[in-house]
């Protein structure tokens, strides 16, 4: 009997449900390889989806950075918990102090503390990591002293990324290459638009049209701005890590301490666990099913998504990957019935609000707080929080502006919005007393109130 026989009727089914233009699956099992594709890969041109299909990956990509990185580690080139400054010296952001102790580690993590979305365009050039660290003195504001919480940080990955291109003498684009792809016999990657006109590429959908701006610019690639890949390709890259680190023909690429690294416990992360996610290894998030450990990583582009996942304990790998920006309801009804068929356990279910009474939301966590890609004006309700969000930078072009939802209490300093957004409900967490929001990323505290002349500056956190 063939694995996963319908796992074809699955995708297309939650493709229609959700109104994905088109996506592709792959599963593997031990040896066995299940694959499935549905729809197109751009509505204008009408290109049929396949399962050899390529989708831009994301930050999925981040897992392929933080591999590399610890290649370097095992080769004794760097130590985790050096100062990144130790071996790029011209690595600065605005807060002097924190540019020369942030470690390698702290990058990995996201506890490095400075602004994460510094999306700046450096060039097509192989000079663009180099001139990505120049700018960030100026454009990485320091949020919290490194290593304090975690935060969702991007531009740490493209760090990451200069680091590996520098200590190898190379591009990261080549190193990745030589060091990930072809070693795996990843055939149907691409890392750079020229490569992925050879192969079936997707576009991206937003709101259900076709986006014109098809790759983030080329400084982004470490944090997973450049890889397009075939599902397929990801399952060979989960195999490696079911193996301890080894390709399929005995090739090493990670030492077994490396691998064991990447996918333990590192960090709690802050808030309620979204569908099992609660901490993070080196590299890949950490989920918990049902007692079933897994690791994995989304991604999400400009109309593009991946949902990458590893299960050690059934030697299960699952790639998905989608055309949409509106991709999350398709992930999560073809992950379930996959982890369902395949170990009989069940993937957590996002939250949902509480159905006990709402209660009033504390006035000290009202306020203003901003980050690079979105800036938050709180108000204290007897219901909880009325959180209005104004996307700015990328994310104001993928955004509806502004947009007010009202907030209940989940549980400790979480509250989740009363009403879904999008399919699911999302949450937002207050840490150190309301100093900083986090929902993701970290944003801080800029004022006690709502701007106008009555209100009340509170410390900020930009330059520590």
């Amino acid at each position: 009997m063939p694995l996963l026989p319908d796992l074809s009727a699955w995708l297309t089914e939650a493709a229609a449900k959700h109104e994905v233009p088109g996506a592709a699956v792959a599963v593997g099992v031990g040896d066995d390889l299940a694959e499935a594709a549905t729809g197109v890969l751009n509505r204008d041109t009408g290109v049929e989806t396949t399962p050899a299909s390529l989708f831009q990956i994301g930050s999925a990509g981040k897992v392929w950075t933080a591999a590399l990185v610890m290649q370097l580690a095992d080769d004794g080139l760097i130590e985790l918990d050096q100062p990144v400054r130790r071996y790029l010296p011209d690595f600065a952001v605005a807060s002097a102090r924190a540019a020369e102790t942030v470690t390698v580690r702290q990058l990995l993590l996201h506890t490095g503390g400075f602004d994460g979305d510094v999306f700046e365009d450096t060039g097509r050039g192989d000079d663009a990591l180099d001139r990505y660290l120049a700018i960030l003195h100026d454009k990485a504001g320091q949020v919290f002293p490194p290593g304090t919480h975690f935060s969702y940080c991007n531009s740490g990955y493209s760090v990451l990324g200069a680091l590996v291109a520098r200590l190898r003498g190379a591009t990261w684009e080549t190193v990745t290459r030589e060091r990930l792809v072809e070693p795996l016999g990843m055939r149907h990657t691409a890392l750079f638009a020229e490569e992925a006109i050879l192969f079936r590429a997707a576009a991206g959908h937003v709101r259900g049209e076709v986006v014109p701006r098809w790759q983030f610019p080329r400084s982004i690639g470490p944090a997973g701005g450049a890889p397009a890949v075939a599902p397929r390709d990801l399952v060979r890259l989960g195999r490696m890590f079911l193996a301890g680190g080894t390709a399929s023909d005995g090739t090493r690429l990670l030492s077994a301490d490396a691998v064991t690294a990447m996918t333990s416990p590192q960090l709690t992360l802050p808030g309620v666990a979204e569908r099992g996610a609660r901490q993070r290894g080196l590299g890949p998030v950490l989920f918990d099913w049902d007692g079933t450990p897994a690791y994995g990583h989304d991604g999400d582009t400009i109309g593009q998504a991946t949902l990458w996942r590893v299960v050690p304990g059934h030697d299960l790998v699952i790639a998905v990957g989608a055309n949409s920006a509106s991709s999350t309801g398709l992930f999560d009804d073809l992950l379930d019935a996959i982890v369902a068929e395949v170990t009989g356990r069940t993937v957590p279910a996002r939250p949902t609000p509480p159905v006990t009474p709402p209660r009033p939301g504390p006035q000290r966590y009202a306020g203003r707080y901003e980050f690079p890609l979105a800036v938050y004006d709180v108000v204290a309700t007897d219901s909880g929080f009325d959180v209005t969000s104004q996307a700015r930078g990328i994310a104001a072009a993928l955004d509806e502006n502004p947009a007010t939802d009202a907030y209940v209490h989940l549980s400790g300093s979480t509250y989740i919005t009363a009403e879904p957004v999008d399919g699911s409900h999302s949450t937002l967490t207050f840490l150190d007393d309301g100093r900083y929001l986090y929902g993701g990323r970290v944003a801080a505290r800029v004022s006690g109130a709502l701007p106008g002349p009555r209100s009340q500056p509170v410390p900020q956190a930009r330059r520590a």
